[in-house]
């Protein structure tokens, strides 16, 4: 298991939580317009959530987002991403986005696995 600490998992989104508070007070209608687009594009369909949620973790690393990598790790291991899923995802970022790749998709994993970590011990205490 790896440190549930991870400066890459909830810190960046204990950060970014009242940013987002504060301009959502600002532009509500676009924040309540971009949350119906995402729950349309993260709806189970013809791909499950959790792949959806893999494919915007890998999408982060690409982008260097770590906000994106840090809310997509979380909801990917929410639904049900498993370590290795994750790390298959974060390596095709490395052939399609390369060396820069390897540096946020290690934070992804690093994401991942604390988020993960937290689930599985929440689980193990109930």
């Amino acid at each position: 298991m790896t440190d549930t600490h991870s400066p890459h998992a909830k810190p960046v989104l204990d950060e970014l939580s009242p940013l987002h508070r504060r301009l959502r007070r600002a532009i509500p209608d676009v924040y309540q317009g971009f949350g119906a687009l995402s729950q349309a594009a993260f709806a189970d369909g013809a791909l499950d959530t959790r792949t959806k949620e893999l494919i915007a973790l890998a999408i982060g690393v690409v982008e260097g987002c770590d906000g994106c990598i840090a809310s997509h790790a979380q909801a990917a291991a929410r639904a049900g991403a498993t370590r290795q899923e994750a790390a298959e995802a974060i390596g095709v970022t490395f052939l399609m986005h390369g060396g820069p790749a390897t540096i946020h998709g290690a934070r992804a994993y690093d994401a991942f696995c604390s988020f993960a970590d937290a689930l599985e011990s929440t689980a193990a205490e109930a």
